[in-house]
């Protein structure tokens, strides 16, 4: 019997490594527009991050996204991502 490989990627909050379907894809399309993407197939560069604010704030103050972008994120994106992220969790 074969057993399917899991995925996994590095958060860029805490940095450690887990499985892709259990992180948030964030991602930039050829427009630069960055955005939460739940589903994991939004066309574009992605970049993952944990489903928990500490992680986003960790990245923001480390720069994780603006590294995995090569680009600088203004304020109002960080906002964003954590209020996308906060309706989310208040969701479920």
């Amino acid at each position: 019997m074969h057993t399917r490989k899991i995925p996994m990627r590095k958060c860029l909050g805490c940095s450690q490594m887990k499985q892709k379907r259990e992180l948030i894809r964030v991602v930039k399309n050829k427009e630069g527009e960055i955005s939460l993407d739940k589903t994991g197939k939004k066309a574009g560069r992605g970049a993952y991050i944990c489903d928990d604010l500490e992680c986003l704030k960790n990245a923001r103050k480390n720069k994780g996204l603006e590294r995995a972008f090569s680009c600088k994120i203004p304020d109002e994106i960080y906002d964003a991502l954590e209020m996308s992220m906060q309706e989310e969790n208040e969701d479920e």
